[in-house]
């Protein structure tokens, strides 16, 4: 392993020609100069100079380590300063995978505190739906995954993933305005055994079926989807109902769609995910308080 100030050294004498002006140009003795050039050459395991009069001369050794040691050098500083930079927190690229409800919700809130208090950072959104975004973090594809499970499904966290648990979801169902039951607050899946419904993506449609069979209640799905505005346009035409998140409810765009709680409350949780040696990255760990804060400022409304 070469040290960096040897490096430097041995550049210098390339350039000056002699260890006495090195020496003069870097403010050391010469014997200094010439134990760093010895300490460098035992590193190298040969000789990098031969003396040719007044000045010295590369050896094959030294011309083939002085074709790489300026990469070398200005990679390290070019590293030095990346790293400063993100322990300073002024750069840094997170990678954020969401599933759709928390693209449009809790992740815009938290970039745009983020891009206010450190502009520096950037963060890529990728979307995709548990259980795929967590084997995108595993895989390397991204740095955070949100995600979400249902208390009555056994879902399985890859191994390696650390959870951090950001806030509760209460399930809602969409109905047309004009449903007889919309003029409710909240309604009971048992009165609507008889509903025609929409369900999204596998891990919803798997916790509706549940939901469904503990009311022994074969339900009748007539649509599936995980595109959220296809399901408000459906329901708005009267053509199925749905059990969707209320985060949904934030971004509802048709006035002939309401959305009711349900009776009795039925939750999901939203967590991120991240690898556990990703947690002590500084963007990363910026990122992740940032969605924190959103939840709990969600969960406080």
């Amino acid at each position: 392993m070469f040290e960096l100030r040897h490096l430097r050294t041995f550049q210098e004498v390339i350039r000056t020609g002699s260890y006495t002006a090195a020496g003069r140009a870097l403010g050391y003795t010469q014997p200094a100069i010439t134990q760093q050039v010895r300490a460098l050459e035992r590193s190298v395991g040969s000789p990098l100079f031969v003396r040719a009069g007044r000045r010295m001369r590369l050896t094959e050794a030294g011309e083939a380590l002085a074709r790489h040691a300026g990469a070398i050098l200005d990679g390290m500083v070019v590293a030095q300063q990346q790293l400063a930079a993100l322990r300073r927190l002024e750069a840094g690229h997170v990678r954020v995978c969401a599933f759709p409800s928390a693209s449009a919700t809790l992740v815009p809130e938290a970039l745009a505190r983020l891009a206010h208090d450190h502009p520096g950072v950037r963060v890529a959104l990728q979307e995709d739906e548990p259980p795929d975004s967590l084997h995108r973090v595993v895989r390397g594809e991204a740095d955070i995954s949100l995600a979400f499970t249902y208390p009555g499904l056994h879902e399985q966290v890859p191994p390696g993933l650390v959870e951090i648990p950001l806030m509760e979801d209460q399930l809602t169902v969409l109905l047309p305005a004009d449903h007889p039951l919309a003029r409710r607050r909240a309604v009971r899946l048992a009165d609507l055994s008889d509903a025609r419904w929409i369900t999204g993506c596998v891990r919803c449609r798997a916790n509706f079926l549940h939901e469904c069979g503990e009311l022994g209640i074969t339900p009748d799905i007539a649509f599936t989807t995980d595109d959220n505005l296809v399901v408000q346009s459906l329901v708005a035409e009267g053509l199925g109902i749905a059990m969707m998140p209320g985060l949904v409810l934030s971004f509802l765009v048709h006035r002939k769609v309401v959305g009711r709680a349900l009776d009795p409350p039925t939750r999901r949780h939203i967590s991120a995910y991240v690898l556990r040696e990703h947690l002590e990255t500084p963007a990363t760990a910026l990122v992740l308080r940032e969605l924190r804060t959103v939840a709990e400022n969600r969960v406080g409304c």
